[in-house]
């Protein structure tokens, strides 16, 4: 188990997908959770879920990330309930798909402050009393198209660079302190993410995915063992390296026509 007993793994975005499976792995092995998406309906079930196999406790907070108050209002409630957060997990993230001179401003917007703004704030707030205590665990996740430009995705994948860029350097600031921050960093997993951004009939979202359990179980391997970078599935690792060593306009232009209409 990563943390103390008596203490709380956060997670956003754990409504569905790899948010959904992180926070029943981590009760899976002891831990409680607090569990923060904008469906308290879905966050009422996954806390019966994990109550009932696991026997944790799970502490639902409905809130959206795309409001900038939220973080400091998520941190003020736990504060008060004398909540102990040793894990933040900032999973919660969403993308916009199209043109960038087509797309809406205000969606995008949101997304700039629920993938880097609130990330980076959630980060803030809890990561002082970590250092302060000599442990805890960050896992903020990223994506494929951190290493890369994302044509019709260019804004969500400027926001996984940043998480990316962003986590490294944290991970190199805390060495010594006790405090580990891993980036996950997965490819095309089974999600919504596809079907919030309209990206279904793309011929990435096409593609075979990986299971999003078996990236959520990478991603909480990586955090126990203190790896900074982690890229679940052998082609995305490939992938990777394409990206980072090929011809920048080669990996654009091959990136674009993932996300071309199959």
């Amino acid at each position: 188990m990563i943390g103390s007993n008596d203490s709380y793994a956060l997670v956003t975005g754990a409504s569905y997908g790899i948010g959904y499976e992180l926070a029943k792995i981590f009760a899976k092995y002891g831990k409680n959770i607090v569990v923060v998406a904008r469906s308290q309906d879905r966050l009422e079930g996954l806390k019966a879920e994990i109550e009932s196999e696991y026997g944790t406790s799970v502490m639902v907070l409905p809130k959206d990330l795309s409001d900038p108050n939220s973080p400091q209002e998520i941190f003020s409630e736990l504060e008060k309930g004398s909540i102990k957060v040793d894990v933040l997990v900032n999973n919660a993230g969403f993308g916009v798909y199209g043109m960038f001179y087509q797309t809406d401003l205000q969606e995008e917007l949101r997304l700039i402050q629920v993938n880097a703004t609130s990330l980076i704030h959630l980060t803030k707030l809890f990561l002082n009393g970590m250092v302060e205590n000599g442990s805890g665990s960050i896992l903020n996740v990223a994506s494929l198209c951190s290493f890369m430009s994302g044509p019709m995705e260019s804004v969500y994948c400027a926001t996984k660079a940043l998480v990316l860029h962003f986590s490294e350097a944290l991970a190199n600031e805390l060495q010594g302190t006790g405090v580990t921050v891993t980036c996950l960093c997965p490819g095309l997993a089974k999600t919504e993410f596809h079907k919030r951004a309209h990206m279904e009939n793309t011929k990435a979202g096409k593609r075979k995915m990986m299971d999003a359990g078996t990236v959520a179980e990478a991603g909480y391997k990586a955090l126990k063992r203190g790896q900074v970078i982690v890229i679940p599935g052998l082609v995305y690792k490939f992938g990777q390296l394409f990206a980072r060593f090929a011809p920048r306009g080669l990996v654009t232009r091959v990136v674009r026509s993932q996300h071309e209409p199959a």
